[in-house]
């Protein structure tokens, strides 16, 4: 059933965040969307080659799509370079980070379905990482934000045997 009183508006999220070397662009949150989708741009700067640890999230699937300049995602050990119109979809426990390789920025359109995660994490990890004031920040705060919000960081990988 539709809602007749529901209010329609362009960009209800609206919120920007800036997470480390990343800028996080909220257009539409779970509250928005019945928590059936997140949307949000994510602005990846030129030479960043690592700025997400690998990580994966059992709770819902994440597309991206390519704006502009070239992201590299590696999704469970498969690089892939996305540029813009292309898209690649992270099936849930996927372990998958993302870089920028490229001397330009890359800007990519990032969809979350379900609506499992918001600007509500992305805020939790800014407190943590400026609690750091630019020093290593807390691993076990990082950890429990992350925790709490159904994000599974990847374990280091294994040195090749000699």
């Amino acid at each position: 059933m539709v809602q007749q009183n529901a209010q329609v508006r362009l960009n209800p999220a609206d919120e920007t965040l800036q997470v480390g070397v990343t800028r996080i662009r909220f257009l539409v949150t779970g509250a928005e969307s019945n928590g059936s989708v997140a949307t949000f741009e994510l602005t990846i700067p030129a030479g960043e080659k690592s700025p997400a640890l690998p990580h994966s999230h059992d709770a819902y699937e994440e597309t991206v799509y390519g704006i502009e300049g070239i992201s590299t995602w590696t999704v469970n050990g498969v690089s892939i370079e996305l540029g813009p119109g292309q898209a690649v979809c992270i099936p849930r426990g996927a372990v998958h980070g993302f870089g920028n390789h490229g001397n330009v920025d890359a800007k990519t359109l990032t969809i979350v379905s379900p609506a499992k995660i918001g600007p509500e994490f992305f805020r939790e990890l800014v407190a943590v990482l400026n609690t750091a004031a630019g020093g290593p920040p807390d691993r076990a705060k990082m950890m429990d934000v992350m925790n709490r919000h159904g994000i599974k960081p990847a374990p280091p990988p294994t040195p090749p045997s000699a």
